[in-house]
């Protein structure tokens, strides 16, 4: 997930997973929710529900590519992941401001409604709401497997007041991330959220050192995130059930953007491993204990190994495959591949294009019954960081 993780790098750090702060300066409805009112607080006046045409254009792994989000509503949007019965998303964007007003500092967190048309293909977005507090740098949101009221994202609740907080830059770009250490992971109720400080729940943080990143289990018992408590970009789990919490991941170099397969078994991450300020894609199987509770991890593979930057890992449903981004095709044009895990360690794991377009496509993620891919683009005229989507176009096995 995740200026925050070290994945986004020259053009893409503004629109990285985990971005607190950017690089440079849908028919509104009521906004009900299970019965429930929006606040007052949330509600902002928003064109109609757009429907932007999708592209005939048939990239490698992907059809019908459209448009969900625009410039006229969002300076940047983007890491966007759906709830589990597929209604809505969650994701971070800046808003355009009202009248003269400057636009906010930092990515807030919302929540949508995910518009389909008569033959069920997702066409837009509606109901945007906001449910980070103003003023707040927000990120890496996600829902709870079995209650799609329920999301946790993180979140420094107020503005983040270091100066000089812990970070990355790749090389003598002038991008970098931030890792504010004021940032924890909360959970909101959306059946109640009103964007306000009071009603976030801590889950985990303090403060006093960067967690984020984070994502539930599929059977909703473990949190799996990234903490710099160490000084070093750690992954961790926190067991809701007992309570334990424990690090999985502590080589050396910063590990992030973690998340579980479909079947909860293994995680997928990205790691600086080496230190070169290049990431790579590794996916490692997940130790369990007689009670259940995760212990460490075993069989580490590491799936991309080359010059270039290779981040925001995502698995496809049946776990046989994950996607990701990449900067092989150049900082500038980021396209998404998608890569096979091998059967055993030190096989060579096939991979193969996904996405084949003039500007940057990042962040990918499948829908949870595997049919549609949604990430974030550069595509359009002015390349602002908008969401996109298309039909997963399956490739057949691995070659």
């Amino acid at each position: 997930m995740k200026l925050w993780n070290l994945a986004a790098v020259s053009l893409l750090a503004a629109i990285s997973a985990c971005t607190p702060k950017p690089a440079e300066a849908p028919k509104q409805t009521d906004g009900q929710t299970d019965g429930q009112k929006e606040p007052q607080a949330q509600k902002r006046a928003a064109p109609a529900a757009r429907v932007a045409p999708a592209s005939a254009v048939a990239e490698p792994g992907v059809s019908g590519a459209r448009q969900l989000t625009f410039p006229d509503r969002f300076i940047k949007a983007g890491e966007a992941y759906f709830s589990p019965d597929m209604k809505r998303i969650v994701f971070q964007a800046i808003e355009v401001p009202e009248g003269e007003d400057d636009p906010a500092e930092f990515y807030a967190m919302f929540v949508c409604d995910v518009v389909r048309d008569g033959a069920g293909d997702i066409v837009g977005v509606d109901n945007i709401r906001r449910v980070s507090p103003k003023g707040s740098a927000n990120t890496c949101g996600w829902f709870h497997p079995t209650d799609p009221n329920r999301l946790l994202f993180a979140t420094t609740v107020g503005a983040p007041t270091a100066e000089n907080a812990p970070g990355y830059q790749r090389g003598t770009s002038r991008y970098r991330w931030a890792f504010p250490p004021e940032t924890r992971i909360v959970e909101v109720d959306l059946r109640t959220v009103d964007g306000t400080a009071a009603s976030l729940k801590p889950l985990e943080g303090d403060g006093k050192a960067y967690m984020a990143e984070a994502s539930w289990s599929p059977d909703g018992r473990f949190i799996l995130f990234c903490s710099l408590e160490s000084g070093d970009g750690d992954l961790y789990i926190r067991d809701t059930k007992t309570g334990a919490r424990r690090a999985i991941v502590t080589a050396g170099g910063y590990d992030g953007g973690p998340f579980f397969s479909p079947d909860g078994k293994r995680i997928c991450y990205r790691s600086d491993r080496n230190r070169d300020n290049l990431l790579q894609v590794f996916v490692a199987d997940l130790v369990f204990d007689a009670d259940g509770s995760i212990t460490g991890i075993a069989n580490e593979m590491q799936l991309t190994a080359n010059e270039h930057v290779n981040w925001c890992p995502f698995f496809r449903p049946d776990g046989k495959t994950l996607v990701y981004a990449s900067s092989e095709m150049g900082h500038r044009n980021y396209e998404v591949f998608e890569v096979f895990i091998p059967d055993s360690p030190g096989a060579t794991p096939a991979r193969r294009r996904v996405t084949e377009a003039d500007g940057a496509d990042v962040l990918p993620v499948f829908c949870p019954d595997g049919k549609w891919l949604l990430w974030t683009g550069q595509r359009h005229e002015g390349r602002s960081s908008q969401l996109y989507i298309g039909r997963y176009r399956d490739q057949g096995a691995a070659k």
